[in-house]
């Protein structure tokens, strides 16, 4: 019973579009220009800008008196509030657990993402644990991180694949640790030279296929 690794935001859970539906909500009601939603997006940055910067971006862009605080609040509960778990992922997870597999979220982020993401969305029935870089004390592409979520649920870390759309934390973090893994591309080209993914996929659906097929 092989390990399974998965990433949460944008692999399990899709936090783009839930980012853009906010986004676009929040423009409209400040009264900005649509195409704003480019500038946002390009700020967020997929993710990986602090929501406390993106925050003070949107304040001294639009001179906005709300507090750095209740803005990151808006931002987290938005996005959280268009967040769904793709029936289509759940049957993936159904079938990976089946064929014999065990799968553990291993994310970055706040211990929020537990409630507000794991269990708010029901990916809890599907997944054996999960690991947060919060609660943790530790962060991907660090090695230990992994060596935890297998902790958590009592394996070995030897035979399991990561799964994940981060060129750094995902990929990196898996060639760090010597594992395979599979590189969700959403589109992009890989570019890094240090290291490469073993397959890459379109999703989570046919990335489960690929490691089920190895």
């Amino acid at each position: 019973m092989p390990l399974l690794l998965l990433d949460l935001d944008n692999t399990l859970l899709d936090r783009a579009g839930p980012f853009r539906s906010w986004g676009q909500r929040f423009l409209d009601g400040i009264g900005a220009p649509p195409a704003d939603i480019d500038w946002l997006l390009s700020i967020d940055a997929d993710g990986l800008t602090d929501r406390w910067d993106v925050a003070d971006a949107i304040r001294d862009r639009y001179a906005l008196r709300i507090p750095s605080i209740d803005l990151v609040e808006e931002l987290h509960d938005g996005v959280v509030a268009y967040t769904r778990l793709d029936p289509l992922i759940a049957c993936a997870l159904r079938i990976a657990d089946q064929a014999g597999w065990v799968p553990v979220v291993v994310t970055n982020g706040t211990v929020r993402q537990e409630e507000a993401k794991i269990r708010k969305t029901g990916l809890d029935r599907y997944v054996a644990d999960w690991v947060i870089s919060e609660e943790a004390g530790v962060s991907k592409p660090n090695p230990r991180i992994f060596a935890l979520a297998a902790q958590r649920v009592r394996m070995p870390l030897r035979g399991a694949w990561v799964v994940g759309d981060g060129p750094e934390a995902d990929i990196g973090g898996a060639a760090a640790v010597g594992l395979p893994s599979v590189w969700l591309h959403r589109g992009r080209k890989w570019a890094d030279g240090r290291f490469a993914p073993t397959r890459t996929a379109d999703g989570l659906i046919a990335a489960v296929a690929t490691v089920l097929a190895r």
